[in-house]
């Protein structure tokens, strides 16, 4: 899948570890330096979700 429609619901719903998954990634550190998004910003997002 393109970089795109994983980005955008990232964008629109702040859920990573659903784009992580769209993408086909194994780490979330891959996924946010895919998507572009601050580390920061990301790990307080993917803390609040339960794996």
């Amino acid at each position: 899948m393109s970089r795109t429609k994983p980005a955008l619901i990232y964008r629109k719903t702040k859920n990573l570890r659903a784009s992580q998954l769209l993408l086909g990634r194994k780490k979330l550190e891959s996924t946010v330096r895919y998507l572009g998004l601050e580390v920061d910003n990301a790990l307080e997002i993917s803390k609040s979700i339960d794996c």
